[in-house]
């Protein structure tokens, strides 16, 4: 409570950031560029692999198989993640992209907490739960 590790009154309640509640069209131009990023290296592993006269791989197959590309999304896929805690099972995607601005481990770490997403890094948020 006292010394050199007490919290600070902007740390102790609050907003930590000022994130908004929607995503600005820049954040979404962004996501919708990383999506094509991953759409592109699929379709050039994809070519590589025919042009090389090899046989596809079964994890590259079934990448496109079960996952949409980016045109095929909904807005909703796009922008929010699939959360089962969450009031109407969907957070959004932009809470995301505080953990990219934080400048520490301790400002990540704090910040995973309060948002608590789900484990976007591991598992693809482009399908979600049917019904969702």
């Amino acid at each position: 409570m006292f010394g050199p590790f007490r919290i600070t009154n902007p740390l102790s309640g609050g907003l930590l950031w000022k994130i908004p509640w929607r995503m600005s069209k820049f954040q979404k131009r962004r996501q919708r560029e990383r999506l094509r990023a991953v759409d592109d290296v699929v379709a050039t592993l994809d070519k590589a692999l025919k042009r090389n006269g090899h046989n596809t791989i079964e994890s590259l197959e079934r990448w496109k198989a079960e996952m949409p590309t980016e045109p095929e999304m909904l807005p909703r896929d796009k922008y929010t993640l699939f959360d089962r805690k969450a009031r109407k099972y969907r957070k959004g995607l932009h809470s995301a992209f505080a953990c990219l601005r934080a400048h520490s481990l301790y400002e990540i770490r704090l910040l995973i907490q309060a948002l608590e997403l789900p484990k976007w890094t591991k598992v693809s948020q482009r399908i979600n739960p049917p019904g969702y």
